[in-house]
């Protein structure tokens, strides 16, 4: 009985530094890392709308903005970026795909104004474990420059001809699953931005 005690005893006591230990850890690394992803996010910023002198969030539509996004991604945030007097440059949406190989997918895509038209001006990913060599080769600039260009207004399809329209994508090889969700993050990009400038002109 005492040796089952001494054992319980030395159980909890293992139990409880190890939990101390990885809280101290965990309170260590949590601003680091928290640093690192805001910071990534602002380096997609800069690449999809470069020389904006700020990014101003539109914290509640965003939050809105996910009822038109139906159950294949979800709006994270939506951000004007703005020049030095305040100008509206362009947008930015921050969506994650859901339904990928590897899981979900975090981007985000950019939109400016050209010849009176919303274009896409280049996606970033933020988050995305395909598979090495299939899916991931969704991060290559061949296939994400697929998207720079395409209209705002259009939602968009994947094609495995090769031969994408204006509103289609060419499917990666072995990869329809990862296209398709990257694609559909898009969709529901289009969707939101769309639906601010409707709002707000």
């Amino acid at each position: 009985m005492t040796d089952n005690i001494k054992t319980a005893i030395t159980l909890f006591l293992i139990t409880l530094i190890s939990g101390l230990a990885l809280g101290a850890v965990y309170g260590v690394t949590k601003e680091p890392i928290e640093l690192a992803n805001q910071q990534a996010t602002l380096d997609a910023y800069e690449s999809l709308i470069p020389g904006a002198a700020e990014y101003q969030e539109e914290a509640e539509f965003a939050a809105t903005s996910n009822a038109a996004s139906g159950e294949t991604a979800s709006i994270d945030s939506f951000v004007a970026a703005v020049d030095e007097n305040g100008e509206a440059m362009g947008y930015i949406v921050t969506v994650t795909a859901h339904g990928g190989y590897g899981g979900d997918i975090q981007m985000t895509v950019g939109y400016q104004e050209q010849d009176g038209k919303i274009v896409n001006t280049g996606i970033s990913f933020l988050s995305i474990a395909e598979t090495a060599g299939l899916g991931m080769n969704a991060d290559t600039d061949e296939f994400k420059g697929q998207f720079v260009g395409k209209l705002a207004a259009d939602q968009l399809s994947v094609t495995k001809s090769g031969n994408a329209g204006a509103a289609e994508v060419n499917a990666i090889s072995g990869a329809t699953v990862t296209t398709t969700a990257v694609t559909n993050g898009v969709n529901a990009a289009n969707l939101c931005v769309e639906s601010y400038i409707e709002q707000n002109g």
